[in-house]
């Protein structure tokens, strides 16, 4: 009896590269990761991945476009129907949630480290526009509700990066992100 095999389309290979990619660049970031590494992750050849996206550069600009795009989507879902300070409330808490995803948050420090290179600087600032549009469109906030909302959101980032919630110190646990602190972001 021979094994049978489901042949993806090319939407659904380039999104399995991407999450392959992603993987590897949260922990390489984009001058520490090998495309080869990410070929035998995706399970495709070298060749085909530069087939796909061209350049390491690309695929890392799909990687960090996925991160944007998975905050969007959460903010989306917990948001939705709310308004005001009930919907940045869960966003945030929404938020808390996904950076414990630790290679969606990895994979955004990764970006946000590589800004050194323009075409990264320009992705993760459209990223970024597009997000405090989206928080701004969901909440009716001002610019100044939303700054500091952002502002927390890094803190988190930098919290569960460190994974101060478990260092059991009183200077990391006033800066932990927790569910404690959704309201905050």
């Amino acid at each position: 009896m021979t094994a049978t095999h489901t042949r993806m389309d090319a939407d659904e290979r380039r999104d399995q590269v991407i999450a392959a990619a992603l993987v590897e660049f949260a922990e390489g970031g984009l001058a520490g990761t090998s495309t080869e590494a990410i070929a035998v992750r995706a399970g495709i050849s070298q060749p085909y991945l530069f087939k796909m996206f061209g350049t390491k550069r690309d695929l890392f600009l799909a990687a960090s476009k996925r991160c944007f795009d998975n905050v969007a989507q959460t903010f989306t879902e917990a948001a939705d129907g709310l308004a005001g300070q009930p919907a940045l409330e869960a966003m945030g808490a929404a938020y808390i949630s996904l950076i414990a995803d630790r290679e969606n948050l990895m994979g955004q420090l990764q970006m946000y480290a590589a800004c050194h290179d323009p075409e990264v600087r320009d992705c993760a600032r459209d990223g970024f526009r597009k997000l405090y549009q989206l928080v701004e469109r969901a909440s009716g906030a001002p610019a100044e509700v939303l700054a500091p909302f952002f502002a927390m959101g890094m803190l988190c980032n930098l919290s569960a990066a460190l994974s101060l919630a478990e260092v059991d110190e009183p200077w990391a646990q006033a800066l932990a992100c927790d569910n404690q602190k959704q309201g905050q972001l």
